[in-house]
């Protein structure tokens, strides 16, 4: 008896094979449930979206499940893109943010409008849309969504360094990871950045996550090289000058690189307080 009172309280897995998503779609009244799924890799993604895939791979994409609800001639498709880490599928979802859409409370962070829903959970990053659209099945994309997004990772949220962010003069809904490449420079992996703005100044704050104080001192001599400053660098403030992106002020904490740049080049104002605040939230 106790075994199976224990048996009860066992949570279900996180979905993420392709059979186990489909296995946490909810029937809908009217909706025919998807009776089989379409799976594509990284082999084949451009079958299927062709152009937007390169984008995808960037962002170790692993896998991509495509299930469609159908009733008569309408339907909802579903693409769940499975990457390599929570941090890569967020960083996906970010890059196709969209201003024209609305923010809903649903996974880690979800927008969408009347026929579209967009939003990822765990290591998933979930694109809905049907060819209806009104008031008439935003509810339904919504309520496939939450039970997909439950499915997948109940307490999904934004990546722990994300996080960290000050909120004073950021802009809402501007987090965003880079995997590696950022600003121009193949060495900056693993990029955290938010927007910010203040005083009439566009800005950007950056975290790079090096994962070791070891593999960020190599960075760091990757960049300090490029730019043709001294090596002998150490952590705490420092300043680096990148012909093309102009004198970066940043910190090095260990195994993080802390940062703020202007598309410009120009100085930001109020950069050093910022940059002192994000330091001081990283673990």
């Amino acid at each position: 008896m106790a075994t199976g009172l224990l048996l009860l309280f066992i949570p279900a897995l996180p979905a993420q094979t392709p059979e186990q998503l489909k296995s946490r779609l909810i029937p809908v009244p009217g909706w025919e449930l998807p009776k089989e799924a379409e799976v594509f890799h990284p082999d084949n993604l451009f079958d299927r979206i062709n152009g937007a895939a390169p984008l995808f791979l960037e962002n170790n994409f692993r896998e991509m499940t495509s299930l469609e609800y159908k009733k008569g001639d309408d339907y909802i498709t579903i693409q769940a893109y499975r990457h390599a880490t929570p941090e890569d599928a967020f960083g996906m979802y970010a890059a196709e943010r969209s201003t024209e859409l609305t923010y809903f409370p649903l996974g880690g962070e979800a927008q969408g409008d009347e026929k579209n829903l967009y939003f990822f959970a765990g290591c998933i990053y979930v694109k809905m849309w049907s060819n209806r659209s009104g008031e008439d099945i935003q509810p339904t994309l919504h309520v496939i969504g939450k039970a997909l997004a439950d499915g997948i990772d109940p307490a999904a949220s934004f990546p722990p360094i994300a996080k960290c962010f000050p909120v004073k003069r950021k802009i809402p809904h501007t987090e965003a990871y880079i995997t590696s490449g950022y600003i121009g420079h193949e060495f900056l992996k693993g990029v955290y950045t938010a927007d910010y703005e203040s005083g009439g100044q566009s800005f950007q704050l950056f975290v790079v996550d090096g994962k070791s104080k070891e593999e960020m001192k190599k960075m760091l001599t990757s960049y300090f090289t490029f730019t043709q400053q001294p090596l002998t660098f150490e952590e705490g403030a420092l300043q680096i000058g990148d012909k093309y992106n102009g004198d970066l002020p940043v910190i090095w904490k260990g195994r993080y690189l802390v940062g703020a740049r202007n598309e410009n080049g120009e100085i930001v104002q109020g950069a050093d307080a910022l940059l002192e605040e994000l330091a001081g939230k990283l673990p």
